[in-house]
């Protein structure tokens, strides 16, 4: 009885000591813990902006995509990204070895209808004049006028035909349709150009417009021709614009309204593909006690967004916000935030549920 009775205490013992071991290991992690470097904002209620903004990139107001209408190996590429060049110079050449063969054949073509023609021609005149002499029937005149006429289009046929083939060797060398500047490739040589698919960009600079996108909350109050603020962020500069075309539908733009606003500066430091932020002289549609803060701090898990947030006990808290519209750089809080609560904007490590942190 003894024996049955000491196995159980043992092993209970035994099971006590290595859960108190186990507990203590917990606690001397979490203890030792490195607390996280953060950067924080208080929120702010409005916004000093009273206008509308919408941020965009330019573009050149001239611009194409160089594509071929025939397939077939890219020879070689005469240009380089960057290069200027001028309206009707060759770009590159695609491999026409196949055309070539056809002009050769239509030509022979022609060679040979022409030949036709100049025969009929004189028989024609020669029957003519038997006829008016009533040396010749009109069954034979009408025989003669009809193989006239026939090789005739023949000849207009065969070089409508060379017209064609002539069409497509201006698709195998592909030439700059503007004076401007290359300034993408999408092929090399050697490689299979396809009928419409984009080989060359090419821009003419100095001039151009910004492709911004406004939400559905201000797109009803922007007119065309009306002027606007243009900030280049790159360059630090504000330049004048013109609202030139407003699109009515954002089916395909995900609840955005595309709208267009040519530069007036045609400076050349100004590069396509810069972004800028357009002001329209439109006051927002904002409570003067709206809560403001930048869309970069945003955090999102599935369908839901939050920000962190410092906790009374300097650990990081996820606090789950409902959002209202977007303004420039700026989101608006509906819920979830109050005014002078402090919020992280950066972390010098991962941030998660209960981190601590520290306010640099």
């Amino acid at each position: 009885m003894k024996s049955k009775m000491y196995i159980p205490v043992a092993v209970f013992t035994i099971t006590m000591l290595l859960a108190s071991c186990g507990s203590e290991d917990k606690t001397a992690v979490a203890d030792n813990s490195p607390a996280v470097a953060v950067q924080v904002n208080a929120v702010s209620e409005a916004n000093s902006n009273p206008f509308l903004t919408a941020s965009g990139k330019i573009e050149a107001v001239k611009s194409a995509d160089i594509s071929t209408r025939m397939m077939g190996y890219v020879d070689k590429i005469y240009v380089q990204v960057g290069e200027k060049v001028k309206n009707g110079q060759l770009l590159l050449s695609i491999n026409n070895a196949d055309v070539s063969a056809k002009l050769a054949q239509v030509n022979a073509g022609i060679t040979e209808a022409q030949a036709a023609f100049y025969n009929a021609k004189k028989d024609y005149n020669r029957f003519t004049a038997l006829y008016q002499e009533n040396s010749a029937s009109q069954k034979e005149l009408d025989d003669m006028t009809a193989n006239y006429n026939m090789a005739k289009a023949r000849l207009e046929s065969a070089k409508q035909m060379r017209n064609e083939v002539n069409a497509q060797l201006s698709y195998a060398n592909i030439r700059a349709p503007f004076t401007g500047v290359v300034t993408n490739k999408f092929i090399n040589a050697g490689d299979m150009a396809n009928p419409g698919m984009p080989l060359l960009e090419v821009e003419a600079p100095g001039k151009y417009h910004v492709m911004s996108m406004v939400p559905e909350s201000g797109i009803s109050d922007i007119k065309t021709n009306s002027e606007v603020d243009v900030l280049l962020k790159s360059l630090g500069r504000t330049i004048k614009g013109k609202v030139t075309e407003i699109s009515t539908s954002a089916k395909n733009t995900g609840g955005q309204y595309l709208v267009k606003v040519v530069l007036e500066d045609s400076d050349a430091s100004i590069l396509s593909g810069m972004y800028a932020t357009v002001q329209f002289p439109v006051e927002r549609r904002v409570a003067t006690n709206a809560i403001m803060i930048p869309s970069e701090v945003i955090v999102e898990k599935g369908q839901l967004t939050g920000v962190y947030t410092v906790s009374q006990s300097n650990t990081a808290l996820l606090r789950w916000l409902r959002l209202g519209r977007t303004f420039g750089d700026k989101v608006e809080v509906l819920s979830g935030l109050s005014a002078e609560e402090r919020y992280i904007v950066s972390a010098e490590g991962k941030l998660f549920n209960g981190a601590k942190v520290f306010v640099e």
